[in-house]
């Protein structure tokens, strides 16, 4: 049976409502950087448009949550794996850290290989090819193909 009325704790109503706060903001910098014309677009062309857009997304997930209804803000959050989502957060913020410091490739390699042993956790014959070999291939694309300047850190490593 389908309860009437709007529910408070509709996960979907909340996400929509945040994703919606986000879209009106990306929106206003879009707008404040300047759009320019159709010709010449400004810097703030792409981002009015995909924040525009970003609003009508988030309306139309938080208008169908009111209408259809959707799952409560606990059962969203009940088969999370909290000590893997942690570890994931840590790895990231201190990926972010080192970047700057150890540069692309002594921080990415580390990277990916504690969250492909940690997360899901794959052999090391198949980890350690992807941890390295990931890497590696994209800062070449980036660094030599492309021609991107990527920072090489404190040992002067890529």
């Amino acid at each position: 049976m389908k309860s009437s009325g709007l529910r408070v704790n509709n996960a979907e109503l909340w996400g929509g409502a945040i994703w919606f706060s986000l879209s009106v903001f990306v929106l206003w910098q879009g707008r404040r950087l300047g759009l320019g014309e159709a010709s010449q677009p400004g810097l703030g062309f792409a981002l009015f448009w995909i924040g525009l857009l970003m609003c009508g997304l988030s309306l139309w997930i938080a208008a169908r949550a009111v209408f259809v209804g959707g799952p409560s803000v606990r059962s969203m959050w009940a088969e999370t794996r909290w000590r893997k989502t942690l570890i994931v957060i840590a790895t990231l913020v201190a990926y972010g850290y080192a970047f700057s410091e150890l540069g692309f490739l002594l921080s990415t390699i580390p990277m990916m290989l504690i969250l492909l042993r940690a997360i899901d956790p794959v052999r090391w014959s198949l980890a350690l090819p992807l941890g390295i070999g990931a890497p590696l291939a994209l800062w070449w694309i980036l660094k030599q193909l492309l021609q991107i300047q990527l920072p090489s850190g404190l040992f002067e490593i890529g």
